[in-house]
């Protein structure tokens, strides 16, 4: 699949049970929201919930994605989760604790019989040992399945595998870079986990800091107050939308028209360089429309 210029850099949990949450999100800046009926929802209140998220979906006008994290499809709950979120026309579906590529057939096949547009999308929670280990061979199998990002479930990894990594994420590092490196390697977006210390700012914002630089295309998010600094941290900066602006700029003079290296103020810049300042403009210009439309989806 082909990467577009979607915003990815803050998706919110908000547990779909509860009401007054699901009434605030609408206003929030959050690039995503994840209506959350698995780990947010008691095992009694499945229908409930899912009832209640029917019913705030119908009116939303929120203007970001709309993510739906699904119960298991083999049981029930999972079933009637997929046919809600596909008749309230959402943009995605998070499949929890994916491991092998017969969830995502599965979850595929069962959006199709169910006539489910081609751009409702699956997303994969990678939070299992297994599924670290086969996070390549999920993304590679699931691109032909409506499959476009892979989300990092950190503090179920942390507890299948007894690890107790430090404030650096020290010990989740190379499993957190082999995920990242099999959701580029097949042209899919991937999230980093959440950071379950809204209150820590500065902690907050040195992980960011640490999930872009390690090729995160945004994180998952607790609570509304850790919009901003996501969004802050996985947006351009202006020293880097400057660059973009100026790289594109010399390559568009006639001189460069046919040239696959230049030279600006002493760095040799290639034409790769090119397609990722293009990239870094797209996103500010999707930023911007972001921005000004904050509740424009029609209910």
């Amino acid at each position: 699949m082909t990467r577009t210029h979607a915003l990815f850099r803050s998706i919110l949990y908000v547990p779909g049970a509860n009401a007054r949450a699901l009434e605030k999100s609408d206003g929030l800046a959050a690039d995503g929201i994840v209506y959350d009926l698995k780990d947010a929802v008691a095992p009694e209140a499945k229908g409930a919930a899912r009832e209640k998220l029917r019913e705030h979906l119908a009116v939303s006008r929120f203007a970001g994605q709309r993510i739906v994290r699904v119960n298991p499809i083999e049981t029930g709950d999972g079933t009637e989760d997929l046919l809600m979120a596909r008749g309230a026309g959402v943009d995605a579906v998070l499949l929890p604790k994916v491991e092998d590529t017969d969830t995502l057939k599965d979850a595929a096949r069962a959006l199709d019989e169910m006539d489910a547009p081609a751009r409702l999308r699956l997303w994969a929670m990678i939070e299992t040992p297994r599924g670290i280990a086969r996070a390549e061979k999920l993304a590679r199998k699931g691109v032909s399945g409506r499959l476009s990002s892979l989300v990092v479930g950190t503090n179920d990894i942390r507890l299948a595998t007894g690890i107790r990594p430090d404030a650096a994420r020290t010990e989740l590092l190379p499993w957190l870079m082999q995920i990242v490196l099999a959701a580029k390697a097949n042209g899919l977006f991937v999230l980093d986990g959440v950071y379950g210390d809204f209150r820590d700012v500065d902690g907050f914002e040195r992980e960011c800091a640490a999930g872009r630089r390690m090729g995160f295309d945004g994180k998952t998010l607790i609570h509304p107050a850790q919009i901003a600094p996501a969004n802050a941290a996985f947006g351009p900066g202006e020293a880097e939308i400057r660059d973009a602006e100026a790289i594109v700029s010399a390559f568009a003079r006639p001189e460069n028209a046919a040239a696959g290296v230049i030279q600006i103020d002493g760095r040799m810049v290639e034409r790769l360089h090119l397609t990722e300042a293009r990239r870094v403009l797209a996103m500010r210009e999707a930023i911007a429309a972001r921005s000004s439309e904050p509740s424009s989806r029609d209910p």
